[in-house]
């Protein structure tokens, strides 16, 4: 057990920032509400002196709320910049559990945090390099031939190149799936008229499956399962949002191509 002990108003204010980093850390990577909640209270229920642990986590931010000697302390944290690095969240979980069982001071434990949330993800190149291979394996899955494999590869190549370099504008998701379902379709249609692919319709589907909000709707559905509906809905709007973007990027395209200007 952690025999660690609250003594004061300070040590309260440092297990609070404690419990804030680490669900900030694993809200920001992509970690499902329910899945945070519990990793909050975990860490401040874990000392008997501190009562009535409560965190209400959404999508964008966190409230908690904890009693220690008859006073409340409550806190609100913002978190707007959202990714996906599940190795973090993995981490982050299991030092939640060894917080709890083992001595680790508060010290140490936001050293800790620390280190996890300063763990660099993976390098761009390999991003764009796995992103492109996926949607290339994708084009074959879904009864493409094996000319279109390189294809779709070129095509999720280049698109993820171009959305690399207009990350640095700060995009809504929305347009930055727009622009990507868009130019992918659009290298499509070239590589095909250039004999390079097959069918085209197998190209555009493997090109375009690396912008499908697949950890949203994941997350959604398992935090409406969990009875966060408020953060499943969300992410569930999020993720039409999404569809709704990549299809109207590649409808435009095909629109553009049945009326011969492409």
């Amino acid at each position: 057990m952690n025999h660690f002990i609250i003594k004061n108003r300070k040590d309260v204010q440092k297990l609070s920032t404690l419990a804030i980093f680490a669900g900030k850390t694993m809200l920001s990577n992509g970690a499902e509400t329910y899945r945070v909640e519990d990793t909050i209270n975990r860490i401040c229920s874990s000392k008997e002196n501190i009562k009535e642990v409560d965190s209400f986590v959404t999508q964008s931010g966190f409230f908690l709320t904890l009693e220690y000697e008859g006073e409340i302390f409550t806190y609100l944290k913002r978190v707007k910049d959202v990714g996906i690095n599940l190795n973090k969240i993995n981490l982050v979980n299991d030092f939640s559990r060894q917080f709890v069982n083992q001595d680790i001071s508060l010290e140490k434990g936001m050293k800790t945090l620390d280190e996890i949330n300063n763990i660099p993800g993976y390098p761009k190149y390999l991003k764009i390099l796995g992103g492109s291979y996926v949607s290339g394996f994708f084009s074959l899955m879904y009864g493409g031939s094996p000319q279109d494999f390189l294809p779709s590869f070129i095509a999720s190549f280049i698109s993820l190149i171009i959305l690399d370099k207009l990350s640095k504008f700060n995009l809504t998701f929305f347009i930055d799936r727009f622009i990507g379902a868009f130019l992918s379709s659009l290298l499509a249609i070239f590589a095909v008229k250039l004999g390079i692919g097959v069918n085209l319709d197998k190209i555009i589907i493997g090109s375009i499956m690396y912008l499908v909000p697949g950890v949203s709707i994941t997350n959604s559905i398992r935090d409406t399962m969990s009875g966060d509906s408020l953060s499943g809905l969300s992410k569930g709007i999020e993720a039409i949002l999404s569809a709704l973007a990549i299809a109207f990027g590649v409808g435009i395209v095909l629109n553009l191509k049945s009326k011969g200007w492409i």
